[in-house]
């Protein structure tokens, strides 16, 4: 058997997987897409109710608080661009794709990695799956989705949340991993059982690490957005997939502004919550 056989047969295989899947699990997957609907039309209708400027006053007075001066008076202009723009609807919804994707890429990444901070056994393998994961390109996961969900933001949340998992997971482990050895013998000699040691002594110093994590995966599901606009995720993803289809390139810069403006606005908070980036209180 050469090469090309081998080929064949393991594409015959995955096709044959996915039709089976289709074929057995078509409840399954109804069911997950209307949870999935159902949560992003929420989410999406409560901003949607919220007014634009009680919107960028929230940010503006958080911001002043948690960031600093010169960042929140910038996002809140930034946010009101986004207003003036015409896309403050786009811009909500690309919010809700985000933070509902990156929260359902967090939901498995954190406890996957805390299991693998603690299992050194398990490192080398989740290394090689979660760089494969970030290596393949992002299209790949919209294919099984679009097979097995549809069209819609079910599709989008799924890969986003996908390739948001791995620098999660990754920085979770890490920060399990370098919990300094003499506080874990510290728990050991107060008699804390491995729960409590892990609560009260591994999670707390692991958590600038896990706050990191959170940071990236939300960079990189921002860079899913436009991909995600493929498979009518909504929101600016679509906005810059149409104007690229019909070269409006106004429309495409207008649209990748506001990406740009929501990306630094949500990149800035989760840095100074995680406590993992020096700043005075001007920033």
């Amino acid at each position: 058997m050469d090469m090309l056989e081998i080929t064949d047969s393991f594409d015959l295989i995955v096709n044959d997987g996915l039709m089976w899947i289709n074929d057995n699990a078509t409840s399954l997957f109804d069911f997950t897409r209307t949870v999935m609907d159902g949560l992003f039309e929420f989410i999406d209708g409560m901003f949607a109710v919220t007014p634009y400027w009680a919107f960028i006053l929230v940010v503006l007075i958080a911001g002043w608080f948690v960031v600093g001066r010169v960042f929140a008076v910038g996002a809140a202009l930034g946010l009101w661009l986004c207003h003036g723009m015409g896309l403050w609807a786009e811009t909500m919804s690309t919010l809700t794709l985000v933070l509902t994707s990156t929260f359902m890429a967090l939901a498995v990444a954190i406890p996957a990695g805390i299991v693998v901070g603690l299992t050194s056994s398990l490192t080398k393998v989740s290394d090689v799956v979660l760089d494969f994961i970030q290596t393949m390109p992002a299209y790949i996961y919209l294919l099984p989705g679009i097979a097995l969900l549809g069209y819609g933001p079910t599709t989008a949340m799924w890969a986003t949340s996908l390739v948001a998992i791995p620098p999660a997971m990754k920085l979770t482990a890490h920060g399990i991993r370098m919990t300094p050895m003499q506080f874990r013998e510290l728990g050991l000699a107060v008699g804390m059982k491995p729960l409590q040691a892990l609560f009260k002594i591994r999670i707390p110093f692991a958590f600038p690490s896990i706050m990191a994590g959170i940071n990236q995966s939300l960079m990189i599901a921002f860079g899913m957005v436009v991909i995600a606009g493929i498979v009518g995720s909504g929101g600016l993803g679509a906005t810059v997939y149409d104007a690229v289809r019909t070269l409006q390139i106004d429309k495409s810069i207008n649209a990748g502004i506001a990406i740009v403006v929501l990306s630094i606005v949500l990149d800035r908070f989760s840095q100074r919550l995680g406590g993992f980036k020096a700043g005075g209180s001007h920033g």
